[in-house]
C-alpha cells in the first residue's frame, strides 16, 4: 500500500489511498480475494499507529489479534487503479473490538468490498484476552452506524 497521506474523514473513519500492484493480480486477472485481508490488517495498523493505539496497547504490554474476518467482495480491482481504504471502529466490548472496512474505486467511489474484522485485546506475556482499557478504547472514534 503506497499512498499519499492518510486522512479521517469529519465522521471520524480513517482513510488511506493507494494504487493496487500488479502482484496483487491472480489468474482471473483482477486482485486476488485473499489480497482483501492484507488490506484489511494494513489500514487497521495504520489507523491504529495514527491515533495512538498502538503506542497505547504496546505501553500496556499488550496487542491485537484476529478472532474472525468477514468480506463481502462487490466488484473487481484491477492493478493500477487507485483505491481508497476506508476502516472505523464500531464497538469495544469486554475483551473484543469490531471494525468494519470499505473499499472504493478511487475514480467512481464505486464499493469493491465490505469488511469487518472481530479482534481481541491479549496480553502479550500470557496471550491470554484481557479486558480493553478506557486509555486504549478512548483513542478511537466509534462509529455503529457509519457506512461510506
Amino acid at each position: 500500500m503506497h499512498s499519499p497521506p492518510d486522512q479521517h474523514s469529519s465522521t471520524g473513519a480513517f482513510s488511506h489511498e493507494f494504487v493496487v500492484g500488479e502482484t496483487t493480480i491472480d489468474e482471473n486477472g483482477h486482485v486476488n480475494n485473499v489480497v482483501y485481508v492484507q488490506w484489511m490488517q494494513d489500514v487497521a495498523i495504520l489507523h491504529s499507529a495514527d491515533c495512538g493505539g498502538t503506542a497505547a496497547t504496546h505501553a500496556l504490554g499488550c496487542s491485537w489479534i484476529v478472532r474472525n474476518h468477514q468480506i463481502d467482495y462487490l466488484a473487481p480491482a484491477f492493478a493500477g487503479e487507485g483505491v481508497i481504504a476506508i476502516t472505523w471502529v464500531v464497538d469495544f466490548r469486554k475483551v473484543r473490538s469490531l471494525r468494519k472496512y470499505a473499499f472504493l474505486r478511487k475514480r467512481d467511489n464505486k464499493v469493491l468490498a465490505r469488511g469487518q474484522t472481530e479482534w481481541v485485546f491479549v496480553d502479550q506475556s500470557s496471550g491470554r484476552p484481557r479486558p480493553i482499557p478506557r486509555e486504549v478504547s478512548c483513542l478511537y472514534p466509534l462509529l455503529p452506524d457509519y457506512r461510506p
